[in-house]
């Protein structure tokens, strides 16, 4: 056997070995894109949940803030209110 041909025997084997690994990181690279998708679509159905709580939320903060400013305005009108019953 000629020096050549071990050579074009070693580059052969060397070749098919690299040719199983691309094709082996291809289908695991095909996987792990699927489970991105897949990710990638609970966490947009997460935030779109989120964003509805908090755009509820957000509707009900205003009347609730308004009553709490009202509730200590009648707290503090009526507390100076009793002070001067109480002066006569």
């Amino acid at each position: 056997m000629d020096w050549a041909q071990v050579l074009v025997v070693i580059l052969a084997v060397f070749l098919g070995i690299f040719l199983l690994l691309g094709i082996t990181l291809i289908i695991m690279l095909i996987k792990v894109t699927h489970q991105i998708r897949l990710v990638a679509g609970s966490a947009e159905r997460t935030v779109k949940v989120i964003e509805k709580t908090i755009s509820q939320v957000r509707g009900l903060a205003s009347p609730l803030l308004i009553m709490k400013m009202v509730a200590k305005f009648i707290k503090k009108y009526q507390t100076k209110g009793d002070s001067h019953v109480n002066e006569k």
